[in-house]
C-alpha cells in the first residue's frame, strides 16, 4: 500500500513538473515576448528559436527534455514496473501538451518525448534523434522531422522493451502527431513555416534582429 500510495504521489509531481512552461519562462525573460502569441503559438523550442534566437530555443529543448527525463529516471528508484513507468511519462508529457500552469494549453511534446524514451531506450532512441536530425536538415522543417519521430518510436521500442511500453510508445505517437495536426495541413500546402530565424521572419514580412 505504501509502495502504491507513492507511485500516485509520483505521477502527479511528474504532471506538474510536465506542466512547468519553460519556452514560456525563456522567451519572456530573454524578449519579453509571450510565445503564445507570435509565430505557430507554440511554447515550444522552435517557436522560441524562431521569435528569440537559436540559443533561446536550444535552452527551451533542453528544459522540456528533462521534464520527460528526470521523471522517469527518479520514477526507476521507486518501482522498475514498465506501467508504473509509463504512467508517469504519459503524465510529464501530459503535463507539457496540458500544462496546469497554462489553462491545459502547452506544446506539442516532442522534447518531452526524447526524454521519456531516452530513459526508457537510450540507444534506440539515438538512432531515431539521428534519422529525425536528418529529415529536418534535408526538409528545412522541425515538424516533419518530429513526425518522423514519432512513427519511428513504436518500431524501435519494440525490438528494446516489453510491450507495455510498446503501447505507450503508440499513445505517444497518436498524442504528439494529433498536436502537429495543423503543421501536417500546412505542409501540405506548402505552408509551413522554416525552422531557421531569419528566414521565419523573412516570410512573415520581419526585419532579422
Amino acid at each position: 500500500m505504501e509502495r502504491l500510495i507513492a507511485e500516485l504521489i509520483w505521477i502527479a509531481l511528474a504532471y506538474l513538473i510536465g506542466s512547468i512552461p519553460w519556452g514560456v519562462v525563456i522567451a519572456k525573460m530573454a524578449s519579453g515576448i509571450d510565445p503564445r502569441e507570435m509565430g505557430s503559438k507554440s511554447t515550444g523550442a522552435t517557436n522560441v528559436a524562431r521569435i528569440c534566437g537559436t540559443g533561446y530555443g536550444v535552452a527551451t529543448f533542453l528544459l522540456d527534455m528533462l521534464k520527460g527525463l528526470l521523471p522517469v529516471l527518479i520514477g526507476a528508484k521507486i518501482s522498475s514496473s514498465p506501467l508504473f513507468l509509463s504512467l508517469t511519462a504519459l503524465a510529464a508529457l501530459l503535463g507539457h501538451i496540458y500544462s496546469v500552469f497554462l489553462d491545459l494549453k502547452g506544446g506539442k511534446g516532442v522534447a518531452t518525448t526524447i526524454g521519456i524514451f531516452l530513459a526508457i531506450i537510450p540507444g534506440a532512441t539515438l538512432v531515431g534523434i539521428a534519422i529525425t536530425l536528418l529529415v529536418i536538415w534535408l526538409t528545412g522543417y522541425v515538424s516533419l522531422g518530429s513526425i518522423t519521430l514519432m512513427l519511428l518510436l513504436p518500431i524501435l521500442i519494440l525490438t528494446k522493451a516489453s510491450f507495455t511500453y510498446f503501447v505507450f510508445a503508440l499513445v505517444v505517437m497518436l498524442l504528439v502527431i494529433n498536436r502537429h495536426r495543423e503543421n501536417i495541413v500546412r505542409v501540405i500546402k506548402g505552408e509551413e513555416n522554416p525552422w531557421q530565424r531569419k528566414k521565419f521572419q523573412k516570410e512573415m514580412g520581419q526585419s532579422p534582429s
